[in-house]
């Protein structure tokens, strides 16, 4: 009996060797993704996001640093400050008192605001409508789309029409001519298609329309995306000045912010269009750089502010969007 057993034992333990060096070599024909992480790829990680956090942090840090110094800082420094020395918000008293700054800012927030609800409603009606597949020519509409996304009719004929239309001065050609994304259009409707088919069937049983049915079952099952080509939208309004030096670049009172900014830093001598305190005399006063520096960090402000908001929404809203469908 006793030797029965260890005859069992033998085989057992000449059958269960060999199970290590096969997981061994499954493991090593593993693709990289499935390893687990080791110590020296969590430290190269660990120095990539430190690398890339400092690059977007440092010249932050500079534009705020320089904007709340003195003339006598700046010259020290040779230009940009990198260190705080002497704080002083003279650069920010002086650039909020110009009445030019203050219309740039309110005509900024205006075209932001009225420009990214037409954008939105404009690209979530057409999205949702590309997105139902027994719509009206949405194949052909689609495909219309994707062409303009690669073949358009160029800088003059877009001028020579909204100069023809009258938009020459007017507020409204800084919205219209960029009001529509086709790449936001095409990840709104990548979202819509993957809204549940039955849930929509149970609302027109219902009763519901189409209207209906957008409003109350696709965009709030897509908050994430909706949030999502809303900032895209907002940024691309809040930053544009290139519209402005086609359209209006003589009239002070309707330059946005960003323009206004250009126009500075381009002439470095002076806010043009400000005739209640000026730039110019105050300047003698206020180093011309911090007040640069103090009209950027102004136009970084409410970015920074609404950004923390739709940041969660990222993942979700984009990734998802552009795999499903």
């Amino acid at each position: 009996m006793t030797d029965t057993l260890s005859v069992v034992e033998r085989m057992s333990a000449t059958a269960v060797a060999p199970e290590p060096l096969v997981r061994r070599k499954r493991r090593g024909n593993r693709p990289a993704w499935e390893e687990p992480p080791t110590v020296v790829g969590e430290a190269a990680k660990g120095v990539t996001l430190t690398g890339v956090l400092l690059v977007m942090l440092v010249p932050l840090w500079i534009i705020v640093v320089t904007s709340l110094s003195t003339q006598g800082a700046v010259n020290r420094a040779g230009g940009l400050v990198l260190w705080p020395g002497e704080v002083t918000f003279e650069a920010y008293r002086v650039m909020l008192q110009d009445a030019t700054v203050r219309n740039a800012l309110v005509v900024s927030l205006g075209i932001t605001a009225v420009g990214t609800v037409v954008s939105m409603v404009v690209s979530v009606m057409c999205a949702y409508g590309l997105s139902r597949s027994r719509s009206f020519a949405h194949r052909f509409l689609l495909t219309l789309l994707i062409v303009t996304m690669f073949v358009n009719g160029g800088l003059i004929p877009t001028f020579l029409v909204v100069t023809g239309l009258g938009g020459y001065g007017q507020l409204w050609a800084l919205i219209l001519p960029s009001a529509v994304s086709v790449f936001n259009i095409l990840i709104l409707r990548s979202f819509y298609s993957s809204t549940s088919v039955d849930l929509i069937e149970a609302a027109r049983i219902d009763g519901a329309g189409d209207w209906r049915i957008l409003w109350s079952i696709v965009l709030p099952t897509s908050r994430a995306v909706t949030a999502v080509m809303a900032l895209f939208y907002g940024v691309g309004y809040w930053n544009s000045f290139f519209n402005v030096m086609m359209y209006m670049p003589t009239d002070s009172e309707k330059w946005p912010l960003q323009y206004v900014l250009y126009t500075y830093v381009n002439r470095g001598n002076g806010m043009p269009g400000s005739v209640n305190s000026g730039f110019g005399t105050a300047l003698s006063q206020t180093a011309p750089l911090s007040l640069q520096m103090a009209v950027v960090v102004l136009t970084l402000v409410p970015l920074l502010i609404v950004y923390p908001f739709v940041q969660k929404h990222f993942r979700t809203g984009v990734l998802t969007g552009a795999i499903k469908g």
